[in-house]
């Protein structure tokens, strides 16, 4: 296979893959097994995997560096959407045990990202709220987010709140209603930027990153149509590449998005559209 073109930004490059412990991949990620997306993204000019965990501690970090290493891919941030999206657990569900349960496994994420040395991201997670039960919701989560931050904050790591549409979760759903939740907590905390989220809550993608990219940790990107893999061609990213560049944003980008039912042609197609906008930039 012929290696693709070197990558012309300084960020890395990421998709986002699902780890073993999955119920299945994550649809929004790599469909195959940890090694296969592994080296199959490396292949393809990828320098970065943001793993998407379940049910996970820091003994399982020996086996994902292993795996990361042979492909001569670096993890970049551990994701927790599968803690919600496969198992139903939240910090928000009436039931308290359900909630001790969402917490503890959230607990575990953060310590396999202090073990790896990454962040860890927290998205739908959180919940959604009930009809009269939004104060007492609100407040669970608040208590339960600080109470990983604090966790995060021993392991000497940084926790990534990420703003999603209210159709996912009730919680922070701007950046600003994120950052200004972040200010309460004692940890090293930023943001994620979705660009399907911020379009979603009609939030205009270019002035986030504009006003935010000192605060953002991690971009992730899809089509603006239907959340699909990147074309050739869209008009967004050259503008978005080049307002993160001047916003002195030192992070790292990640794929998010639908595979269409091939994900390597749907990892290869994004990596091809975000090269050619970024070669425009040089």
């Amino acid at each position: 296979m012929t290696a693709p073109p070197p990558w012309p930004l300084p960020w890395p490059l990421a998709y986002t893959v699902s780890s073993d412990d999955c119920r299945t991949p994550m649809p929004l990620g790599y469909q195959a097994s940890f090694a296969e997306a592994a080296e199959s993204l490396a292949e393809l000019g990828y320098t970065g995997l943001e793993v998407q965990v379940r049910e996970v501690t820091e003994k399982d970090a020996p086996a994902l560096t292993t795996v990361a290493e042979a492909a001569g891919l670096q993890i970049v941030a551990i994701g927790t959407g599968p803690v919600a999206a496969q198992d139903r657990l939240t910090l928000t569900d009436p039931a308290p045990d359900v909630r001790r349960h969402a917490l503890d496994r959230l607990l575990g994420a953060a310590r396999l990202a202090g073990a790896l040395g990454v962040p860890l991201t927290l998205g739908q997670a959180r919940g959604t709220f009930l009809p009269g039960l939004e104060s007492m919701q609100l407040s669970w989560a608040e208590r339960a987010v600080q109470r990983l931050a604090e966790e995060v904050r021993t392991l000497g790591g940084r926790l990534l709140l990420e703003p999603q549409r209210r159709e996912t979760t009730s919680l922070w759903n701007t950046p600003e209603e994120a950052l200004a939740f972040a200010a309460t907590l004692d940890a090293r905390t930023s943001l994620v930027l979705d660009t399907f989220h911020l379009e979603a809550e009609s939030v205009d993608v270019l002035e986030a990153v504009r006003a935010h990219a000192t605060v953002t940790g991690c971009v992730q990107l899809a089509a603006a149509s239907g959340r699909a893999p990147l074309s050739t061609g869209d008009h967004r990213l050259p503008g978005l590449l080049s307002g993160l560049r001047q916003a002195g944003f030192t992070g790292w980008l990640t794929l998010e998005h639908t595979q269409e039912g091939d994900s390597r042609k749907a990892a290869a197609r994004s990596w091809t559209a975000l090269h050619g906008a970024a070669t425009t930039l040089t």
